[in-house]
């Protein structure tokens, strides 16, 4: 699966102030290293976000947010966000956020 690197430059100048932050392809897209641990990432044009169990059912309840389920079950503890939930850069940066946060609470790897 392609991504759509307009979203991939968005989301670099989101994490541009992370420390050590790197780019990996995974999931048939792109995705977001701190540390080591996923924090977010970009298959086609919707942004995966890594929240961590505890805040899963939280950011399911958001507007846009749906399981992550490309193996066909869910894979709780990430989610989808879609294009429209990511218009402005405010909205895309407190979901980058919420990854960020989650990743940094990993012992880096």
């Amino acid at each position: 699966m392609a991504y759509d690197e307009r979203l991939a430059e968005r989301t670099r100048e989101v994490l541009a102030r992370k420390r050590d932050v790197r780019e990996q392809k995974m999931f048939g897209g792109l995705c977001f290293l701190l540390r080591g641990n996923m924090c977010c990432g970009i298959a086609g044009d919707e942004l995966i976000v890594r929240v961590g169990p505890d805040a899963y059912d939280a950011s399911l309840a958001r507007p846009h947010a749906r399981p992550m389920d490309f193996t066909g079950r869910p894979l709780r503890g990430l989610v989808y966000v879609a294009a429209p939930g990511l218009r402005t850069r405010r909205s895309l940066a407190q979901w980058v956020d919420r990854g960020v946060a989650f990743a940094s609470s990993l012992p880096p790897k």
